[in-house]
């Protein structure tokens, strides 16, 4: 076995081939820390290649399963927000069918009483022509001050998913804008205090 005081002084790498290593092993590990680290953990990408590559999608996954007992729409965290896939509800799953006959140039409501965060999914249609409709919301003591989500001039059946933005009241108007009376029936599943005509 050779002793060190042995080894030729070529054989031992020079000052500026271990400046050299010592920046290509940083440069390395930005590149790293910018393409991969970031992105993954952090949701920062400043190059884009993170979001193409899926890493974007690693920051927005929990670390690990929580229990919330509260009804909870999103959970921020460092850099992103998380929405659960579950929703707690206080008002009970419920089921209803309701119909409504407009005359020609009448037009009538059916409503939902809701908390934020309460959701149903619905289904109508109408007998004997197309029907205007408004589907909007009211907070409550608004007045006559109303929000609408989606109206149209000219329909004869709508389905669909609906989660309450505030406390109110929320459903439809329909209006019968021909000249034969129009019935329409009303599916409605899903949890809201109660269902109502006005």
């Amino acid at each position: 076995m050779r002793d060190i005081a042995d080894l030729n002084h070529d054989q031992m790498p020079s000052a500026m081939s271990l400046i050299k290593a010592t920046i290509t092993a940083v440069a390395g590990a930005i590149v790293i820390l910018v393409l991969i680290v970031l992105p993954a953990e952090y949701g920062i990408d400043p190059t884009g290649l993170g979001n193409q590559m899926g890493l974007t999608r690693m920051s927005a996954e929990p670390a690990k399963a929580t229990i919330d007992t509260q009804p909870s729409v999103a959970v921020n965290t460092s850099l992103s927000t998380y929405v659960p896939p579950v929703w707690i509800g206080s008002s009970p799953y419920r089921s209803d069918q309701m119909s409504l006959i407009l005359q020609p140039g009448k037009g009538a409501e059916i409503k939902a009483r809701m908390t934020p965060g309460e959701n149903f999914v619905f289904n109508w249609k109408t007998e004997g022509g197309d029907v205007y409709f408004d589907m909007h919301g009211e907070q409550i003591d608004a007045g006559d001050e109303f929000t609408s989500y989606w109206l149209e001039r000219s329909r004869s059946s709508a389905s669909g998913s609906f989660e309450a933005p505030f406390e109110g009241t929320h459903g439809w108007y329909w209006k019968n804008n021909g000249t034969e009376p129009v019935t329409v029936f009303l599916e409605i599943s899903g949890f809201y205090a109660d269902l109502y005509k006005p």
